[in-house]
């Protein structure tokens, strides 16, 4: 399922990112430092590729159980995912696929819904342009399935497009309005 291009791409991809934005996870790094103490990045492990587990980085937006106000703002703006650059340079993430979700779920999931370790996770997926949290378990693992099934070079560059607009345009996490004003990328029913 993974083909060849994915791999290379992402490699690509992951490293040019990781030098254009460093200056940037750099600021963000003190600020969280400065406002919130150590430690900057939070971790955790998460199942990717045939759940084989692997520890996901992302900027650390809680302290206390409690989104901070830096928080909030990468959360918003999704900067604090960008530390998964990291995870796609090592291999263990795409910039495409499911979502890494807790391994506290893999003993719930079914036949189907395991279909969604057939490819690696990746930084956005169908989930996340097709509503996000907004949406039921059942259809993330529908979108999920449905992507491993279809990859494509195709597939892929609309996801990362539309992953740019609702990037560039949300207020929150969380804008049904925008969300819908893009075409979606709906599985057949």
């Amino acid at each position: 399922m993974n083909m060849l291009y994915k791999p290379l791409l992402d490699l690509f991809f992951a490293a040019f990112f990781l030098i254009i934005l460093s200056p940037l996870m750099l600021i963000i790094a003190l600020l969280v430092l400065i406002l919130d103490g150590s430690p900057i990045f939070f971790r955790q492990e998460r199942p990717g590729y045939r759940e084989k587990l692997f520890v996901i980085y992302k900027f650390r937006t809680m302290k206390d159980a409690r989104v901070t106000r830096i928080g909030r703002f990468l959360r918003s703006t999704s900067l604090d995912e960008l530390p998964e650059l990291w995870n796609i340079l090592k291999g263990q993430m795409s910039f495409v696929g499911p979502r890494p979700l807790l391994t506290k779920y893999l003993p719930l999931y079914n036949l189907s819904q395991r279909k969604r370790h057939a490819v690696k996770p990746g930084l956005t997926g169908l989930a996340q342009i097709n509503g996000r949290s907004s949406i039921s378990w059942e259809k993330k693992f529908e979108f999920d399935v449905y992507y491993v099934e279809n990859v494509s070079f195709i597939l892929d560059l609309k996801i990362i497009l539309k992953t740019i607009y609702i990037v560039l345009k949300r207020d929150g996490t969380n804008n049904d309005d925008e969300e819908q004003s893009f075409e979606p990328i709906l599985p057949p029913h």
